[in-house]
């Protein structure tokens, strides 16, 4: 093979994928999302790491 059939197929392949995401996912709701940055605006992190608290 030769690599334009390859990079055709790896495009498609590419393509196909983000179409299927597409199609089955559910569309984003921004007003439930968290803050991408909460610099100073009180709301305490959760869900990560660096929202665990140090244990003994």
């Amino acid at each position: 093979m030769t690599r334009l059939p390859v990079v055709i197929v790896l495009l498609l392949a590419v393509a196909g994928l983000v179409a299927l995401d597409v199609v089955i996912s559910v569309p984003l709701d921004p007003y439930g999302a968290p803050p991408l940055l909460a610099l100073g605006s009180g709301e305490a992190a959760s869900g990560a790491h660096c929202a665990a608290l140090p244990g003994n």
